[in-house]
């Protein structure tokens, strides 16, 4: 069973590796592609930062809204997911510090 689900964790992963390697892909879907870990990232964040059970007057006060506006402005400027993601988990060590 173990071997089964791992058979079907990494096939789809594979199979487009091993027939698209030696093939150049067209400009349009590498842009395309690119854009997928930032869809995925605000996917997952929005929700979080838009979405609450406490009144509307007390969202600005969220350490997760506070961290956002900077994070933000990092991901423009440096356009690194990796990048945004550090300096976003250090704003939020540094805001939980205070």
């Amino acid at each position: 069973m173990v071997i089964g689900m791992g058979v079907v964790t990494y096939l789809p992963r594979w199979l487009p590796l091993l027939f698209l390697s030696k093939r150049t892909l067209p400009h349009r879907i590498k842009e395309w592609l690119e854009l997928i870990p930032v869809a995925i990232l605000s996917a997952l964040l929005v929700p979080e930062l838009i979405t609450t059970g406490a009144p509307r007057h007390l969202d600005l006060l969220r350490p997760e809204v506070a961290v956002a506006v900077p994070t933000i402005l990092v991901a423009v400027k440096t356009r690194s997911l990796g990048g945004t993601v550090l300096a976003g988990m250090a704003l939020y060590w540094l805001l939980d510090l205070c």
